[in-house]
Formats: structure tokens, sequence, C-alpha cells
């Protein structure tokens, strides 16, 4: 395999994300959306624009991850939208965490999370959220070795389509940093 760089993405990077962040959702999801739905969620979601203001957001981070200078993989933190009565102003969500399938189950996703909770622990013992679809048990798996815990859920809207959405939470009390 090349060589597998991950940094911080920066301005310049908002129209590799968008290509990738659409590319990824649909490898990932595709299969569960009318395709006309899938296309307006992907257009608002996934924009240049749209990746363009959240780089430029700080209380937002954006990591890139590459092999052989082609983008293959991306993950997003930011505070905490999450719809739960115990989201504070100070918790951190991973909003967006996603590898192309032949960079998948080889350790990067690892790598790649060990960054992002990196961010999200600096400072101030906090809450850490993170949003999952339901039948993503992978995933789930991946999170609760993590210290990740289930503690509620909520619909997550495509189009006509609204997905079941489980809400992990890591508390700072248990996992803390410090």
């Amino acid at each position: 395999m090349s060589e597998i760089t991950i940094r911080r993405a920066g301005p310049a990077d908002a129209p590799v994300l968008s290509v990738l962040a659409a590319r990824t959702f649909s490898d990932t999801f595709a299969h569960l959306y009318d395709p006309a739905d899938l296309a307006a969620f992907l257009e608002d979601a996934y924009n240049v624009a749209a990746m363009t203001a959240d780089l430029a957001d700080p209380a937002k981070a954006l990591w890139l991850v590459e092999a052989a200078g082609e983008a293959v993989g991306y993950a997003q933190c930011g505070p905490c939208e999450l719809p739960h009565a115990e989201v504070t102003s100070s918790c951190r969500e991973l909003k967006r965490f996603y590898l192309l399938e032949a960079f998948q189950n080889g350790g990067l996703g690892g790598r790649l999370f060990a960054q992002t909770m990196a961010w999200m622990e600096e400072g101030e013992p906090r809450d850490l959220w993170i949003g999952v679809w339901s039948e993503n048990h992978g995933a789930q798996r991946f999170y609760g070795r993590a210290g990740f815990e289930k503690i509620g859920e909520y619909g997550f809207r495509v189009g006509a389509t609204t997905d079941r959405e489980f809400i992990l939470r890591r508390s700072a009390d248990r996992f803390s940093n410090k």
C-alpha cells in the first residue's frame, strides 16, 4: 500500500473534501434513499461552500487522509449538535468519519480516530458524542471499544426517508484524559 498521510485540512481542501464527502456518503448509504432525495441531500450537505464554511469555523476541525496524494478519507469534529437533553455547549461531536472501502479494516480508521479524539479531548474534560446509523454494527462496536455508550436515538432525514440513528456518548467523568 502507498504511503498514507493524515493531516488537518485547510481552506484549499474544500473542493476535494466536497467530492470525497459526497462519494463516501453515497458509497455507504445510497442504497437507502431515493436517488433524487440523495442528490439533493449531497448538494446541500457537501457542497464546496458548506465545506469552506466548516473549514473556516474555528470551533470545528477536519482531517484529510491521503494515499499517494489522493484523498481516501476524512473526519470532522465540532460542537455537539445531537438532539439530546444532556448536550451542553462544552460537548464535542465526531460528526463525520469516512474512509473509502479499499482503505477500511487495515488500522487506518484507528489512526484517524486517535487524531480526532485527541482534538476533541483538548482542554477541559468534556462529554464526547457520536451519532451512528442503527444498522452500522461495525461502527457501533468500534466506538464501544473506545468507551462510547448508547444513550439515545433520533431520526436522520434524507428526503422522504428518516433513518434511525443512535446517540453515543463517552462521559467526561468516566474517560477524562486528565
